[in-house]
């Protein structure tokens, strides 16, 4: 359901898995847009539909690839209409379209899953055996200034990839949020910087910009004696840990978090990164679930999960630009 920028991807991605014998057939592309679903379709070889009602009896499931404002009727459409969906990030705009997204999802029957792509980074996958308690997050999310997606915000466009992460790997309600954001090139937030604390009295620091001169997507943390980068673009981790027993000055452990040079007392390691496309293990991932019945990896819950913590981020930065008299956001 919709093959704009990011729903073509989305048509490849299950046309490649067709042919590689997935044991998937890509039927049909669906966008109000009559050219631009015709052109998707005679590059993948599929039909080209105008309304998702085309698609009762036709598929067992579909990715809805719609702007964020049409998940809940696109998606309540499809899974009335037994067809299993993946809903693009964010879910929804409110909680309360989550909410009833996650009733029908359940009334109906249907395998629901939630398009949060970084949580297939084959980085993200290679980092999760290493985590033992993590106590400080450093994010940076940047991006140089493209059109697409201008009907949200930074942190609902970009940042709540990282929030999504984050979250699944601290597993630990949030405490306090601080958050500053301002509006560069848009009517909404294109910078911010936000401060999560935990229960667990972890720390969280996140910056995303979708006004950047450069590209960077990178998430580092510390837990106890050990230090891990992960670059989702490069699809590579880096931990860096004490020994045991080594004690180090407080250059060592700044040297430690800036450069990935070896330092006397600290173990190097890489672990082993199995090179994919995230869209490829993504959408491997939710036919396996349609196929098997089984809870798809990350389900709506999550997916409202990350939308609450990234609407609070939004109503923080609002109350901040009220202190700072900066006007409304």
């Amino acid at each position: 359901m919709g093959v704009g920028a990011f729903g073509k991807n989305h048509a490849r991605v299950y046309h490649e898995l067709q042919q590689q014998g997935h044991g998937v057939e890509l039927v049909a592309v669906v966008d109000h847009d009559q050219v631009q679903a015709q052109a998707v379709a005679r590059q993948f070889g599929c039909k080209a539909l105008t309304g998702f009602e085309e698609l009762r009896g036709r598929v067992a499931a579909a990715s809805v690839a719609v702007p964020t404002v049409h998940h809940l009727s696109t998606a309540a459409g499809l899974m009335a209409a037994g067809i299993d969906v993946l809903i693009e990030k964010p879910l929804a705009t409110t909680l309360a379209e989550a909410d009833e997204l996650i009733r029908l999802a359940n009334a109906n029957q249907r395998i629901a899953q939630v398009g949060h792509l970084e949580r297939f980074n084959p980085a993200v996958r290679a980092t999760l055996p290493l985590i033992t308690k993590p106590m400080f997050f450093e994010v940076h999310r940047l991006s140089v200034f493209t059109p697409r997606s201008l009907d949200v915000d930074v942190i609902l466009d970009l940042m709540i990839h990282d929030i999504d992460v984050v979250l699944s790997l601290v597993n630990s309600p949030i405490r306090e949020i601080r958050a500053v954001g301002l509006p560069v090139v848009s009517g909404k937030v294109d910078i911010a910087n936000v401060r999560l604390e935990f229960e667990s009295g972890c720390v969280a620091n996140f910056t995303a910009s979708r006004v950047s001169t450069e590209r960077v997507r990178k998430l580092r943390f510390f837990q106890p004696r050990e230090y891990v980068s992960l670059d989702y673009g490069k699809q590579d981790v880096l931990q860096l840990r004490v020994a045991s027993g080594e004690k180090l000055s407080p250059y060592q452990l700044q040297s430690m978090a800036l450069s990935p040079v070896p330092i006397p007392g600290v173990l190097m390691n890489r672990p082993s990164v199995k090179q994919e496309e995230p869209l490829h293990a993504e959408l491997s991932s939710f036919i396996e679930a349609v196929r098997h019945r089984s809870k798809p990896v990350i389900p709506l819950e999550e997916g409202r999960r990350a939308l609450q913590t990234a609407l609070d981020i939004l109503s923080a930065i609002g109350e901040h630009s009220q202190r700072a008299n900066i006007g409304s956001l």
